[in-house]
């Protein structure tokens, strides 16, 4: 490959870079390709290694690039696009749910949570640990918080902790009648446990979806749904079913 300089131009260097490093992928890499190290890149472009870290984070967050521990930077593959909602409002844990239920704790929340759940901030919560994984690899992990008052008769199930727990909570939950439900969604970092959970480097972007559950006039449930952003593509509706995206411009290259 030969060396690259960049022209002086009036928008930033580092998203001038980006769409550079960007045609370079769609012409010289393909996917699951690692890149050459920072060093190399930024002699080949002739920019400062900080310009460069700024243009790949900005790549690794549209999805075009992927951080890997014990790898380096690699081509990313299209984004998986997955369906949040289902056919007909549910429950979590209802029939046809893809989430997999890995854990149950029951603790006092932070204070935002009981602040979202409008319980008291000294209330217990159960806190319903869940995955999701699509075409084989981890793309979403779940905090599922479920106040004492939601699930009052569970305290007369005979279940062990984990993901038996976890189950039972869920099934104390179905018998409350669902309202509504709301979801907003908003860009954020990974924390330590999303991102070991996601197989992602901490502070890397991802995507939050918070759902409320609404019952009795109240929110019986909160979900915290943590997406990798790098691979996933969200779809809101009735579909509730799993399709591949493609940027246009790649599957042109």
């Amino acid at each position: 490959m030969g060396t690259t300089q960049l022209e002086s131009v009036p928008e930033p260097k580092y998203w001038h870079l980006r769409t550079v490093l960007s045609e370079a992928l769609d012409s010289e890499f393909s996917v699951g390709e690692i890149l050459p190290n920072e060093r190399d890149l930024a002699a080949r472009f002739g920019v400062a290694r900080a310009t460069l870290r700024q243009a790949l984070e900005q790549l690794e967050l549209e999805g075009r690039l992927q951080r890997r521990r014990g790898v380096g930077t690699t081509v990313a593959p299209p984004r998986v696009g997955v369906a949040v909602g289902t056919e007909q409002h549910a429950w979590p844990g209802a029939a046809g749910d893809v989430w997999q239920t890995a854990d149950c704790d029951l603790a006092v929340p932070a204070a935002s949570v009981a602040d979202a759940l409008e319980s008291g901030r000294d209330e217990p919560v159960h806190t319903v640990h869940r995955s999701r994984v699509t075409h084989g690899q981890p793309v979403a992990a779940e905090l599922l918080y479920i106040p004492q008052s939601s699930v009052p008769d569970l305290s007369g199930i005979d279940a062990p902790s984990g993901a038996a727990r976890a189950r039972a909570v869920l099934r104390e939950l179905h018998r409350l009648e669902l309202e509504g439900q709301d979801s907003a969604v908003e860009l954020g970092s990974a924390r330590a446990d999303d991102a070991k959970a996601l197989d992602r480097l901490p502070g890397a972007p991802v995507l939050v979806v918070t759902t409320r559950y609404l019952a009795a006039g109240r929110t019986a449930a909160l979900s915290v749904a943590t997406y990798r952003a790098d691979t996933c593509r969200l779809t809101f509706g009735d579909s509730g079913g799993v399709e591949i995206h493609e940027d246009p411009q790649r599957r042109a290259s």
